[in-house]
């Protein structure tokens, strides 16, 4: 049995076992949904619609721990799809991101598994059929010490082994090896300064997935938590050391900064620059996404309860230039948020997929009265490949009522368009989807 499958399923005994021992003192809440969707061009193409019924049960789970000896936050979404018609096989999904934190010796050492499952394109460059879709999933594992070097400074070690796979793009498998040193220096009770050193091997498994290299970072990190103010800023270096191609450096800075100005109001913006691959943009964990996928009651679930990641799959690391801003506001019917964003993708070693994305997204929810929540929602993005002499616009609006009429009963329906217009036209596309189903809250 390869060493990567024996690490998963160790990791794997071991989460459920901390879970299931700490199950007394845990939240576990879920969300189970049924629904039918008709999409009037399931197969996204550009002049041979084909209309399909997709029959889709699912479930939305969080999981929290916050015991002495375990901590655990895991938020995932399991999804099964039935095409009615038959146009494409059933599909079954998984989205989940989680990390479990065993504490073996308090203050001294702990033991953290974290996965991060996820559904992303097989062919980046083609629309998001059904059959453009596969699985993936991170593993970590791996012990943290820590260490006390006075009163207000303190340190952490870290090992971590990382395996990352994909259901069909295998040049994307890898295992990895991580070690970082961190020392902590506490400024005030809101304020943190730390100095960060990590060094990651990259071990590719499959034929086309190289080539291996060594990712060495240092950098500095200043993190403040005031009652308006949230700031995470950090600069420092990074350099790829490959085994069979040349060295690339880059500074390495990242800042976000959140503002609440009254209780209601939200101000966040990021900016960084930084080596990244595939591998790395899935590690998300839950809730921490700036920009959420989508906007409105997420836990009704239905209507594409899972959504289709953008990565490129596949081995490449790239330089990251990205900005992100939201401003949030939530009152007691209204709750509305705007996000625009800028990304720009380099690779080092092939440039074909080199890329620049702009555009945005708003979502707003206004509850009616009888327990009805209307939401609605848009989002934008314009891609320009320049090595490809390509640019895709891709547009996406919906609207949808649910209705909570019991503590545990409620329905969904909604309506969405989709379209997409590319300088390649068979990328390019329209499709509708109506959806109708019912939700059972825990």
């Amino acid at each position: 049995m390869p060493v990567s499958i024996k690490l998963r399923r160790i990791a794997t005994a071991i989460a459920l076992t901390l879970l299931s021992g700490a199950a007394s003192a845990a939240q576990f809440d879920y969300t189970l949904y049924a629904g039918v969707e008709h999409s009037d061009n399931i197969d996204l193409s550009p002049n041979n619609p084909v209309s399909e019924n997709v029959l889709i049960p699912g479930m939305n789970f969080t999981f929290v721990q916050a015991g002495s000896r375990v901590q655990a936050n895991v938020a995932g979404n399991l999804e099964y799809r039935d095409y009615l018609g038959g146009s494409f096989s059933n599909q079954l999904f998984a989205q989940v991101s989680g990390q479990v934190n065993w504490t073996l010796l308090p203050q001294r050492l702990d033991f953290e598994v974290d996965d991060y499952a996820g559904v992303q394109p097989v062919a980046s460059l083609a629309t998001n059929s059904p059959d453009n879709q596969q699985q993936t999933n991170v593993l970590l594992v791996g012990p943290t010490l820590h260490f006390m070097l006075g009163d207000s400074l303190r340190g952490q070690a870290e090992l971590r082994y990382i395996n990352s796979t994909a259901q069909k793009t295998k040049e994307f498998d890898s295992n990895r090896g991580q070690g970082a040193l961190r020392i902590f220096k506490d400024l005030s009770a809101t304020d943190q300064l730390s100095v960060n050193i990590e060094s990651q091997h990259v071990d590719f498994e499959n034929q086309g997935g190289g080539p291996n290299y060594d990712r060495d970072q240092i950098f500095g990190r200043y993190v403040s938590k005031l009652a308006l103010f949230d700031i995470d800023a950090m600069a420092g270096w990074s350099r790829i050391r490959y085994d069979q191609a040349k060295d690339a450096t880059t500074p390495l800075a990242q800042v976000s900064i959140s503002w609440r100005p009254v209780a209601s109001s939200t101000f966040t913006a990021a900016a960084g620059r930084q080596y990244s691959d595939a591998a790395q943009d899935m590690m998300v964990q839950p809730g921490q996404q700036l920009i959420p996928a989508a906007v409105g009651d997420i836990s009704a679930g239905g209507g594409r309860g899972i959504s289709t990641g953008d990565a490129i799959v596949g081995s490449q690391v790239y330089v990251e230039q990205r900005f992100e801003g939201i401003y949030a506001y939530t009152a007691e019917r209204l709750s509305f948020r705007v996000a625009p964003f800028f990304r720009k993708l380099s690779y080092l070693n092939d440039p074909t997929f080199d890329e620049k994305g702009r555009g945005g997204s708003i979502g707003v929810d206004y509850r009616l009265p009888g327990q009805l929540l209307l939401s609605a929602y848009g989002n934008t993005e314009r891609l320009t490949y320049q090595f490809l002499d390509r640019q895709d616009k891709h547009t996406a609006y919906g609207l949808s009522l649910s209705s909570n009429r019991t503590p545990h009963w409620g329905w969904r329906v909604s309506y969405t368009h989709d379209q997409q217009s590319s300088t390649d036209a068979t990328q390019s596309y329209r499709e509708n989807e109506i959806y109708v189903g019912i939700v059972f809250k825990r």
